[in-house]
C-alpha cells in the first residue's frame, strides 16, 4: 500500500470526488469517524474551503471555488512529494482510453434504437443487447483492477473503486440493473466518475480537456 494522505486532505478531496454529498457519505468514503469527519468540514467550512447546500431534498457538503483550488494546491504538493506523479499519469492514459468505451457502452444500456426512433429508450426487454453490454462493462471491470493496483502502490486513497465497480456488476448480476447507472447509488456509473474525477483533480486537470 503507498503512501497514506492526512485525514485533512482526504476529507476535502472525498468533497471533490463526490461532489455533493452528506457526514455518513463521506465517512463511507474516506474510512474515518463520523464525528472526525464533522470536525474536519467545520473547520474547513470556518477557512471558507466547504459549503453545506441543499436543493429541494437532497442536502450535503459541497466545495467553493477555493476549497477547490486549496484542494489541488494539496493534491499537486502531494504529488511532488512522494514521487507519484508518473504512475498516476500513466494510469489516466489508460482510464482515458477506457473511458471512451465505458460511454459508449453505458450509452447501449440506456438507448436501444429502433427502426422508428434511432434513440429510443433501452426498455431491457432484449437481453441478448443488454447481455453483450453486461460483458463490456465486466471487461472494463477487469481492466480497472490493475490499474487501481499500480495507483494505490503509490496513494493509498485510490483503494477501492475495482472492488465498488465489481460490487455494482453482482448486484446487476442478480437482478438489480439500477446498479449499471443508476445514481445515489454505487453504481458501475457512479464509481466510473468519481475515479475519473479523482484522477483529474489530483492531475490538476479538467474534465473533458486533453493534457
Amino acid at each position: 500500500m503507498g503512501h497514506a494522505s492526512p485525514p485533512e486532505l482526504v476529507v476535502l478531496h472525498a468533497v471533490r470526488v463526490r461532489g455533493m454529498a452528506d457526514i455518513g457519505r463521506l465517512a463511507g468514503r474516506t474510512g474515518l469517524d463520523r464525528r472526525a469527519v464533522e470536525e474536519q468540514l467545520l473547520d474547513d467550512e470556518s477557512r471558507g474551503w466547504v459549503r453545506r447546500v441543499q436543493f429541494a431534498d437532497l442536502s450535503g457538503w459541497t466545495l467553493t471555488e477555493s476549497g477547490r483550488a486549496e484542494g489541488e494546491r494539496r493534491l499537486a504538493e502531494e504529488l511532488d512529494r512522494t514521487g507519484a506523479r508518473p504512475v498516476v499519469d500513466r494510469a489516466h492514459a489508460s482510464f482515458a482510453r477506457l473511458n471512451e468505451r465505458f460511454l459508449g457502452s453505458l450509452t447501449r444500456w440506456q438507448i436501444r434504437p429502433q427502426p422508428w426512433d434511432a434513440m429510443a429508450a433501452n426498455d431491457h426487454a432484449d437481453h441478448r443487447w443488454d447481455d453483450r453490454v453486461l460483458d463490456e462493462l465486466a471487461s472494463y471491470g477487469r481492466r480497472l483492477g490493475p490499474v487501481c493496483a499500480d495507483l494505490t502502490a503509490v496513494l493509498e486513497r485510490f483503494a477501492g473503486y475495482d472492488d465498488r465497480y465489481a460490487r455494482a456488476l453482482t448486484r446487476v448480476a442478480r437482478g438489480a440493473p439500477s446498479w449499471v447507472d443508476g445514481t445515489g447509488i454505487d453504481s458501475c456509473h457512479t464509481v466510473w466518475i468519481e475515479l475519473h474525477e479523482d484522477l483529474l483533480a489530483t492531475l490538476g486537470l479538467e474534465r473533458g480537456r486533453a493534457r
